[in-house]
């Protein structure tokens, strides 16, 4: 039977072994296979760690959980498909997510890695002892205490091994019986008692939930966009206590554009229709979007044209300045609430009127050929003399400032030339808009900003780049709108959005970061439940370095957890208020062994 154990515990640190060589050169994207049943990731503890609220390592961690699915190759015999068929009907399929394995199988493969990682364990004939990252196991909750995660973590004098940290994590819920939840008192004491700790020390967690998640437009699916904050602080007084004002906390923001409540919605679609013609440009199918007024594009650009021609007489720069404050902005129709911040454009110039009728009306590809023929034989006639801005770089503003002068080069409006030029002058726009309303906010400099308004890159570029600029608006105007932001927390955030974006392609799942006084955005949750609340126990520096984790959460608190009633699920509401929450609760323990000289496979609890 020892024998047994002892090539178990090999099979399982050769295992391990390899995968931690392979992660040495890249962390691999695939679970290695372990057993049948079994497979083993390695994973990136300061990378999202599903560890994280439980456990505070910094390196590599492994996970081993049970295979969640069969997988059908060419090979399999007849038989075999059947037979994995009608497991599958029961088995978890591949998109389910992780799976875990009985508490059982979890204790035996924590029980071989720290067989394999004792270094009194000669007779392994490991000729060279490497230590291993920490080894955690998802366990399936089927014991008493509802474990959820098995853990081992080797305990180090430089490269030497000197015990083993064995950590436990049990859950149980959800519940809104506060009865359930025990009593700060109570886990002090029982830390103490554990880890024989005589001063321990305690530090709370609060997460709340300021903006939460709706659903996107013309999708049907939940967004992940939401705005909530992290609140840390030292001697906790209670369990569930509310954070006090002392605190130390930070925004996390994570927005998705297309949110139909976003006070700049129409923007948003402005710039959709912006990258329907920038795919239209690269593939060469455009696919039109609902015209949004009843008149054809020819007929509204016949209209500009007109007034235009009749106005031409008494032609100034006043005078077409009024004609763009009647068109306005096409943003325009933001929101009443942002209108001190996102202030309508009164000098959108000919091309940027255009911009705002066409975009609205343009149906097909004919009603661009057939627009800018309009346009250009106007010019060629001298029928009109539009004003432009300075410094517009379209191929029409072009033209427009030749026809000054009497002498336009010929085009052919055939190709992807007329697609081209609706976005040039669409782009000009939106860049004016954004830079319009960053500047005119103080939130930052012209200079600043070059980046994302330079022509000197191609338009694909161009449009990604407005696209940054969007999703930057789309978090200030939030945090102005829904969380009542002064322009002394707005400042560092934009310039934490500007620096991120200028180094890094648009990521609307990014959750961008802001330290923050509690005091800013407390109104917002002292009256409402914390979406996580956690206290941790430590003994006191000097004694040994153990903790205890008790956390509250309305969510599961692991990936592989099933439950019949996942918490509270709240609608979109700014400091949405419930009744009662349904509360996980989870507890994390930890106790430590240490290496025995006078024993050969076992370690001295301590």
């Amino acid at each position: 039977m020892g024998s047994h154990r002892h090539q178990a515990a090999l099979r399982l640190y050769d295992c391990l072994l390899q995968v931690y060589n392979e992660g040495n050169k890249g962390i691999p994207k695939d679970p290695f296979p372990f057993e049948a049943d079994i497979q083993v990731c390695l994973v990136d503890a300061g990378c999202g760690s599903p560890l994280e609220c439980f456990w505070n390592g910094n390196s590599m961690i492994f996970i081993m959980q049970k295979v969640g699915y069969v997988e059908f190759t060419d090979q399999m015999e007849e038989s075999q498909i059947d037979d994995a068929t009608y497991i599958s009907e029961f088995a978890p399929q591949k998109d389910s997510g992780p799976v875990a394995l009985s508490v059982t199988r979890a204790k035996q493969l924590i029980s071989l890695y720290t067989m394999a990682q004792n270094p009194n364990m000669t007779h392994l004939k490991i000729s060279k002892p490497v230590v291993l990252p920490p080894l955690w196991v998802r366990c399936d909750s089927s014991d008493p205490e509802h474990t959820c995660w098995l853990g081992a973590e080797p305990l180090k004098n430089g490269k030497k091994i000197t015990g083993i940290s064995f950590h436990t994590v049990t859950c149980n819920g959800p519940t809104a019986d506060i009865t359930c939840f025990a009593s700060l008192e109570d886990l002090k004491k029982a830390h103490k008692i554990r880890h024989r700790s005589s001063i321990v020390a305690t530090k709370g967690f609060a997460q709340y939930e300021l903006v939460r998640s709706t659903t996107l437009e013309d999708t049907g699916i939940e967004s992940e966009s939401n705005i909530y904050i992290d609140i840390t602080w030292s001697i906790v007084d209670k369990i569930l206590q509310t954070p006090p004002l002392t605190a130390a906390a930070t925004l996390n923001i994570r927005l998705e554009s297309g949110d139909p409540r976003s006070p700049v919605f129409q923007l948003h679609r402005e710039l959709q229709f912006l990258i329907v013609l920038a795919e239209g440009l690269k593939t060469g199918v455009t696919e039109w979007p609902e015209p949004l007024v009843a008149e054809s594009a020819v007929e509204l650009v016949q209209e500009l044209l007109n007034d235009l021609k009749n106005k031409l007489d008494g032609f100034n720069t006043s005078v077409h300045k009024n004609d763009a404050e009647k068109v306005q902005c096409d943003s325009a129709a933001v929101d009443s609430s942002i209108k001190s911040l996102f202030n309508e454009r009164g000098d959108l110039d000919f091309a940027e009127q255009l911009w705002c009728k066409m975009r609205k009306s343009v149906t097909s590809y004919q009603d661009l050929v057939e627009c800018f023929t309009l346009i250009i034989k106007s010019l060629e006639h001298c029928e009109i003399q539009p004003w432009i801005h300075q410094g517009s770089s379209s191929l029409l503003s072009k033209l427009i400032q030749q026809s000054y002068h009497g002498a336009m080069e010929a085009i052919s409006l055939s190709g992807v030339t007329p697609i081209q030029m609706l976005l040039e002058i669409g782009l000009d726009k939106m860049k004016k808009d954004y830079v319009s309303c960053f500047i005119g906010q103080e939130l930052a400099t012209l200079t600043y900003l070059d980046y994302f308004i330079s022509t000197s890159v191609e338009l694909q570029e161009q449009v990604h780049r407005i696209q940054k600029l969007h999703h930057m608006l789309e978090i200030l105007v939030s945090c102005t709108v829904f969380l009542h932001f002064k322009h002394e927390n707005l400042f560092p955030l934009m310039q934490s959005c500007i620096k991120y974006y200028k180094e890094n392609p648009l990521n609307e799942k990014h959750v961008f970061q802001l330290p923050i006084r509690p005091a800013v955005v407390n109104k917002f949750y002292q009256n409402d439940h914390a979406q996580i609340w956690r206290v941790e126990i430590n003994s006191v520096p000097g004694q040994k370095e153990v903790k205890t984790v008790y956390q509250l959460s309305t969510s599961p608190p692991v990936e592989h957890m099933t439950s019949n009633n996942p918490g509270v699920l709240c609608d979109t509401t700014v400091n949405g208020n419930t009744e009662e929450s349904m509360y996980f609760i989870t507890m994390a323990n930890c106790s430590q062994c240490y290496v025995k000289a006078a024993s050969v496979e076992t370690f001295k609890t301590v």
